[in-house]
């Protein structure tokens, strides 16, 4: 019988972990079974997607550079990747302020649902809000400080120093183009040979995906907390899926259809691992390994373009975390029954985009430059709580819109590049055979 594709074994997987989850909820004990035998499995699969992650980046951009041979030609590159990554970040946040403001959640949020999720997540909350504190009093140019990391090796050390490494990497990579070129080989061959090597330990990884992501779903069920709450917050989270659904399957794809003529359906079934597994992660970082091969392989963008554009995607672009903090904003002035005015509304959408771009590609990040956002718009940060019951499995859905952002971008990129060919699928059953 034939092997399912890689898509449907993740499917798979998290149907069968939320089935499991339910049923040991069922049973006495079943709730710490699962926290203890079956979440470290999934634990374990995003630590090494995460693992990979940062080799990747360094290794792939500093390919992708040299490979341009020619500063004008990075230029380029660059220029459009940051210009199409900043129009699709303000469209988002458009989007998500459109929505909340028509539908209006907040208003279905009652005193006492608010004062139990207050009571219940203060905690976390604060340590949110905390972690704010230090960027929301930095000066004016404190982003550009840093971006220059102080020492490269403690920069690699650590995720939400990424914007510190892609900035060393590039520097690297563009005095590799202006040395001379025989000087240069020895070094592009080490990182070519590199690159290819990290590419297979990709494929090695994703023959445990299904386990990983069955793991995933598994604990999160066990872990969700409680079905009144969830009731509560429907309205808001509908809100938030219903912007992060029109740029999944409108915006994007009309993206793509309109600039790269690509069908529609040959875009999503070229990405739809890497979003499964964006779903089950919620980490664009620990994504981006599947991304860039789907994206490389399955949608035709040439590797010189992956490597530069999908690294910093996954860095500066957060379209799907950009439009649900413009909702979430919105909607917890409106549970505070805060009026705010086109001014203020319009401070969020600056405020969002440019929050983007230093939101680190991890979990729940989203949430500590919400408290930025919060603050300028002059609405109370411990309003933070209120989402809290809600943010793990909406933090699953935004970052399928990150991941597909990226994915459409490279395709732009490429196609306006001459670097958008035909797809060349790898046979992930061929890659099993191998290992086995």
């Amino acid at each position: 019988m034939r092997k399912l594709a890689l898509h449907w074994q993740i499917i798979l997987g998290m149907i069968i972990g939320i089935i499991f989850g339910i049923a040991s909820l069922q049973m006495s004990g079943g709730a710490g079974f699962i926290v203890d035998w079956i979440k470290p499995f999934g634990t374990i699969f995003i630590n090494a997607l995460k693992l990979i992650a940062v080799p990747l980046v360094v290794v792939s951009l500093i390919k992708g550079v040299s490979d341009l041979k020619d500063i004008s030609k990075l230029s380029s590159m660059g220029g459009r990747t940051i210009g199409i990554y900043l129009v699709t970040t303000l469209f988002a946040v458009t989007i998500g302020l459109l929505a909340v403001n028509i539908i209006k959640p907040g208003n279905l949020i009652s005193e006492e649902t608010r004062e139990q999720l207050v009571g219940d997540f203060q905690t976390d909350a604060s340590g949110k809000i905390a972690m704010a504190e230090g960027q929301k009093n930095a000066g004016p140019l404190q982003a550009l400080v840093d971006l220059v990391p102080g020492n490269i090796f403690e920069a690699l050390t650590n995720n939400s120093s990424m914007l510190q490494v892609i900035f060393f990497v590039l520097f690297f990579g563009v005095a590799m183009i202006l040395v001379d070129p025989k000087q240069a080989a020895p070094v592009k061959a080490f990182f070519d040979g590199l690159n290819d090597i990290i590419l297979k330990l990709i494929d090695l990884i994703m023959l445990c995906a299904p386990v990983g992501v069955f793991a995933l779903m598994a604990s999160l069920v066990a872990e969700s907390p409680s079905v009144d709450i969830f009731k509560a917050l429907l309205g808001y989270a509908a809100t938030v899926l219903l912007g992060l659904g029109i740029l999944i399957f409108f915006f994007y794809p009309m993206l793509v259809k309109t600039f790269t003529g690509r069908g529609i359906k040959g875009f999503f079934e070229g990405i739809a691992p890497a979003q499964l597994l964006a779903f089950s992660t919620s980490s664009s970082a620990a994504t981006l390994p599947v991304t860039m091969e789907r994206v490389e392989e399955h949608l035709g963008v040439d590797k010189e373009v992956t490597s530069f554009v999908l690294p910093i995607g996954a860095t500066i672009n957060m379209d799907g975390t950009s439009c649900y903090q413009a909702i979430a904003a919105v909607f917890i002035a409106q549970a505070y029954g805060l009026d705010l005015s086109i001014g203020q509304q319009l401070g969020i959408v600056a405020t969002a985009t440019l929050a983007s771009i230093g939101t680190a590609a991890v979990p729940s990040a989203g949430l500590v430059m919400l408290v930025i956002i919060l603050g300028q718009a002059g609405i109370p940060e411990a309003g933070l709580a209120l989402i809290f019951a809600v943010d793990r499995p909406l933090d699953m859905c935004r970052t399928i819109a990150n991941v597909t952002g990226d994915a459409t971008v490279a395709m732009i990129v490429g196609k306006s590049m001459g670097k958008l060919g035909k797809p060349n699928p790898k046979n992930w059953d061929d890659n099993y055979e191998a290992v086995k």
